[in-house]
């Protein structure tokens, strides 16, 4: 017993609760601490079951025991404007770079408007995470190490070698010489990085525990791409352009928006496979921005497809829309799922269900509705 707390120990500890030696009593303040009942804990007496219960999102008790089974992501409303000027940036970027590859000279202005919009959401994007995580210099500690399994310490090497590319090709734009070479170098490199900038996200949220995120995670990282091309298309209409670059816009939008559309839909279809699941997409104010994302997204593409000459207002207007409805997808997305954290159910019915840990181990729940079965270990 000579590693153990001996008993003369344990009285000069000095936090309220002292040891009497010769009686072994508990003494002190701190000895009137007590647990509390059952009645007192639960004064309405409401029923404690001893099974997960069924429950609502926007019930007094969602939640098993009383309480959570997950704890809620403490990620704040930062995140996901991040996913959509991130993914925007990126979008940005790969168009110009693919512009300026295809086009030449003749569509240099349009990449250089491309290149000053990956640098600024680049760098907006890497000042929002930092807000979010409070020190500056916990963004610099996830670049102490290089993980390509963890979706967010790869996306921070994505979103940093996003931004150098595109601020030197920014900043070098103009240039002559070998400086201008390496700007044109950096941009090519910028819209490489541009879709795993704007897919990346998705990645990370669905390899969560939340179980809507879960449900998503084959359509989420096609939907964000989706949308930020759509988002990126409608953010570059705003500013002036050529004619030759007006129609390339156009088809770059419309693209993205239709893409946007049916990712979606794809998306909603995994969702609701567990009606739980599922359920804040459907209800409350969440429910709404998710409607009002296909909704401003749709009327938008509506716009983009009358014939002839738009006018300036409709032109405005679609515009405007579409960057709408990339904004609500974001977050309609992140905010359906923290509602989806705090419901116990959508985490319990979607593992009965087969889905998150199941699903990825192969454990799905069989089509006839019987429960799972996990194979036993052998024991020898």
């Amino acid at each position: 017993m000579s590693k153990g707390i001996r008993l003369e120990d344990l009285d000069k500890r000095g936090d309220g609760r002292e040891i009497d030696t010769s009686r072994g009593e508990l003494s002190g303040e701190g000895a009137h601490q007590r647990v509390k009942r059952l009645d007192e804990a639960n004064p309405a007496r409401e029923v404690l079951h001893t099974r997960p219960t069924q429950s609502d999102v926007t019930s007094a008790t969602p939640s098993y025991y009383g309480q959570p089974v997950l704890k809620e992501p403490v990620w704040i409303w930062t995140i996901p404007l991040y996913f959509y000027l991130g993914g925007t940036a990126g979008a940005a970027s790969l168009l110009g770079a693919t512009a300026e590859v295809l086009g030449g000279e003749r569509l240099r202005p349009l990449g250089v408007r491309c290149r000053w919009i990956g640098a600024v959401g680049d760098s907006v994007s890497a000042g929002l995470l930092i807000y979010d995580l409070g020190r500056p210099e916990r963004f610099l500690h996830m670049l102490r190490v290089f993980r390509p399994t963890s979706p967010m310490n790869l996306g921070t090497w994505i979103l940093s070698g996003s931004g150098a590319m595109n601020g030197a090709a920014a900043v070098l734009s103009g240039q002559k010489g070998w400086l201008g070479r390496a700007g044109d170098g950096a941009a090519l490199i910028g819209g490489l990085l541009g879709m795993p900038l704007a897919g990346y996200t998705a990645v990370l949220i669905t390899n969560t525990s939340v179980a809507l995120w879960q449900s998503v995670h084959k359509t989420l990282p096609l939907l964000f791409m989706a949308s930020s091309v759509a988002g990126a298309g409608s953010l570059l209409q705003l500013l002036p352009h050529g004619p030759e670059e007006e129609r390339i816009l156009h088809l770059f939008g419309m693209g993205g928006k239709v893409a946007a559309l049916a990712a979606g839909l794809a998306a909603h279809r995994d969702a609701s496979r567990v009606e739980v699941v599922g359920r804040p997409l459907h209800q409350g104010w969440t429910g709404a921005m998710w409607v009002a994302a296909h909704v401003c997204t749709a009327a938008s593409l509506g716009m983009d497809l009358v014939p002839g000459r738009r006018r300036p207002a409709m032109k405005v207007a679609a515009a405007v829309l579409g960057t709408a409805g990339a904004l609500f997808t974001r977050f309609a997305m992140f905010y359906a799922g923290k509602k989806s954290s705090r419901d116990a159910q959508a985490t319990f019915q979607g593992q009965r269900q087969g889905l998150g840990a199941a699903e990825v181990t192969g454990h799905t729940h069989a089509s006839d509705g019987k429960p799972l079965k996990f194979p036993l270990p052998v024991l020898k």
